[in-house]
């Protein structure tokens, strides 16, 4: 049995595929299908005088293909997708591990030199103060 839902996901593809094999068919004729496999193939066999069977059987060879290729693209899609989210994951692994080894690394720093430590932070402090102080007054 024809597949409607494929034959409508891919009917631009399917229309062209159409055209070429049953020229006498025109866009208009070809544009009002809705879903109706029925119509679609009484409109054929109308404009063409091909048999019912053929027109079905070349039906479903274009749906079996159409579904072929979607479930192919869906497949590709989700590999894809599967290796993005391996790949961000590695990623936020490496930025923890980085920010971990930094954090520690100036852990370290300040248990080897508390004095320098604290007059570092106190000027820091004093700068980033000074410069919102201006920034309030500025406006």
């Amino acid at each position: 049995m024809v597949n409607a839902q494929t034959l409508q996901g891919n009917w631009n593809e399917i229309k062209g595929k159409l055209r070429s094999r049953w020229g006498q068919l025109t866009n208009d004729e070809l544009q009002n299908f809705s879903g109706n496999v029925d119509q679609l193939v009484g409109t054929i066999q109308r404009k063409t005088g091909e048999a019912r069977s053929a027109i079905e059987k070349y039906l479903e060879e274009l749906s079996a293909n159409g579904a072929s290729a979607l479930s192919q693209a869906s497949e590709t899609v989700r590999e894809y997708a599967q290796q993005a989210a391996g790949a961000m994951q590695e990623s936020s692994k490496k930025a923890a591990e980085s920010v971990r080894q930094g954090y520690e690394e100036a852990e370290e720093m300040v248990r080897q030199r508390p004095g320098e430590s604290v007059a570092v932070c106190f000027g820091v402090g004093m700068v980033i103060g000074l410069l919102l102080g201006l920034s309030v007054r500025g406006r």
